[in-house]
């Protein structure tokens, strides 16, 4: 284990001590007597000792994460004020922040030019940007809990290889020590770029305009939407995404033809099927999903889990259910509940209490309607399979479309 330590001056508005811990292997000179702890002075230091030019000439190579991620050029860039960061050995320049949340912010960055011609060679081909523009997601960790979260988020999120569900490219993942001796980390994920927004993007700015999608936008968004998440069900063991919601589904406009939508976020997903037997069981899986799961999407069974229950894949059809709702109407479809005197959320969602927007709404076909109502079953042996749904959008999609 190699030890780097080196102080860093006024990196934003404080002085902040930084150590990273690396693997060492094939140590040149090392291999018959090495040592237990080698210091470099200077982040420079590690650095060209960790650049792809030093590795060939033999000066080791650096694992951290269970990845092989050359972490220290990241922290170089972060604590010089560069601006690129480093994820493997590509490099790319932060353009502008695109938006942030809790521990999380994102940023449009663009592909420097590669260091060496290995680095093309691991990517997929579909996953690269013709313009070298992505998105990188930058999670700031404080905890042993939050490092395991990220951990299975990468783990996930790996597993899935579908046009509508949203890739991750590539990551790293960096360990920090501040001045007072805690340990934090710092993740970067690379995705393909998505300009146009959410769904939940657009739903407020169609709302604020009075717009509505055609009849024929919703069916194929939804559709798509029903692709990605067949996918993930269609596992073994299935998984669930567990957070399906407008604000996780990506819309690429396309000029006379229907968005394209993808599905993210894979923070929340496990495998879907548990057996509740007892109260305790039951009560921990109603504080996971206070956690993970949006709340005005989130299934019935996941507020109010019986001490005895099988739980399937069938959530997700709770919250596809309510995005169609909302994909319809640009709202939720018990988020109503909200805006009345002595209204509750919960007691709306577990009821099946659902309401149609009043006023003036798009024609829509009542066989859409009843494709929501469908959905939204508060006993979950009620719902369908997603298999079902497919069969029946593409049903209305010939009805409506053809």
């Amino acid at each position: 284990m190699l030890h780097l330590s080196s102080l860093i001056s006024n990196i934003g508005s404080r002085n902040l001590k930084v150590t990273v811990r690396v693997d060492v292997a094939d140590l040149r000179n090392h291999r018959t007597n090495r040592q237990p702890h080698q210091e470099f002075r200077t982040l420079g230091d590690a650095r060209r000792w960790s650049s792809p030019a030093a590795r060939s000439r033999g000066g080791g190579r650096i694992r951290r994460m269970g990845c092989s991620i050359s972490g220290l050029n990241a922290l170089y860039e972060s604590a010089t004020g560069g601006g690129d960061v480093w994820i493997n050995e590509r490099r790319f320049r932060v353009l502008r922040q695109i938006g942030e949340g809790g521990f999380a912010f994102v940023y449009l960055v663009r592909e420097q030019q590669p260091a060496s011609d290995a680095a093309p060679a691991r990517r997929h081909a579909a996953h690269v940007s013709e313009d070298g523009i992505y998105a990188m997601k930058k999670v700031l960790i404080q905890s042993k809990e939050q490092l395991d979260l990220v951990r299975e988020e990468i783990r996930v999120s790996s597993l899935f290889n579908h046009p509508n569900l949203l890739p991750l490219i590539d990551h790293a993942i960096i360990a920090v020590k501040s001045t007072q001796g805690d340990w934090s980390h710092e993740a970067y994920l690379l995705f393909p770029v998505h300009l146009d927004g959410t769904l939940f993007d657009n739903a407020n700015i169609m709302l604020s305009r009075k717009e509505f999608y055609s009849t024929a936008d919703v069916l194929q968004i939804f559709r798509q939407m029903c692709e990605g998440l067949k996918h993930m069900h269609s596992f073994d063991p299935p998984y669930a995404h567990n957070d399906v919601k407008p604000g996780n589904v990506l819309i690429t406009r396309r000029k006379g033809q229907a968005p394209v939508a993808t599905l993210m976020d894979f923070g929340s997903a496990r495998p879907a099927r548990k057996q509740i037997r007892s109260r305790s069981e039951a009560l921990q899986l109603q504080e996971w999903a206070a956690e993970h799961c949006s709340a005005p999407y989130r299934a019935p069974e996941l507020w109010d889990c019986p001490s005895h229950a099988d739980i399937d894949e069938r959530t997700d059809i709770w919250s596809l259910g309510c995005t169609l709702y909302a994909i319809m109407f640009n709202v939720s479809p018990f988020e109503y509940a909200l805006g009345e005197s002595g209204g509750s959320l919960q007691l709306a969602i577990v009821n099946g209490q659902l309401k149609w927007p009043a006023g003036p709404s798009p024609p829509y076909p009542d066989e859409l309607r009843q494709f929501v109502i469908w959905m939204l079953q508060p006993q979950p042996a009620m719902r369908p399979h997603i298999g079902d749904v497919v069969l029946h959008v593409d049903k209305l999609i010939t009805k409506y479309l053809s």
